[in-house]
């Protein structure tokens, strides 16, 4: 069976609508599913009248990737530097918890962790305003 370069065309379109709605589904569930957490992180901190350093740690978690899932539906793409804040703030949170129970090399390792994630952040904003893309031009406006 031969097909004709228009029906490759729709083939194609059909194939990127049915995946932007599936990615569309996703974000939804994801946003959700964060909403139930914190949620349930609230009752917990209400019920114990107790707020921790790592209960705040969490909650901000949750606030970076329901700004993430924000930001994909507002500009349509997801910048790298969220999950890596995101991955900061997780490294954080994992340095604190293990509050005298990790071995000085394994919290040096997590501090380490953190230096580069924040650095690749750093180099990431250098390079959108020393190079910026038209992606980035359009974003800004």
């Amino acid at each position: 069976m031969l097909t004709t370069p228009d029906s490759v065309l729709e083939m194609r379109r059909r194939f990127y609508k049915y995946l932007h709605f599936a990615e569309l589904i996703g974000l939804v569930v994801v946003a959700i599913a964060t909403f139930v957490a914190m949620g349930d992180e609230v009752k917990t901190m209400v019920l114990s009248c107790h707020v921790t350093l790592t209960d705040l740690l969490l909650m901000f978690l949750y606030l970076e990737v329901l700004a993430m899932v924000g930001q994909y539906f507002k500009a349509g793409q997801l910048p790298v530097r969220f999950p890596l804040y995101i991955a900061m703030v997780a490294l954080a949170r994992e340095l604190i918890l293990g509050n005298g129970s990790a071995s000085g090399n394994h919290m040096l390792a997590i501090a380490g962790a953190i230096l580069m994630l924040a650095l690749g952040v750093l180099l990431i904003r250098f390079g959108q305003v020393k190079y910026p893309t038209e992606d980035d031009q359009k974003l800004e406006k």
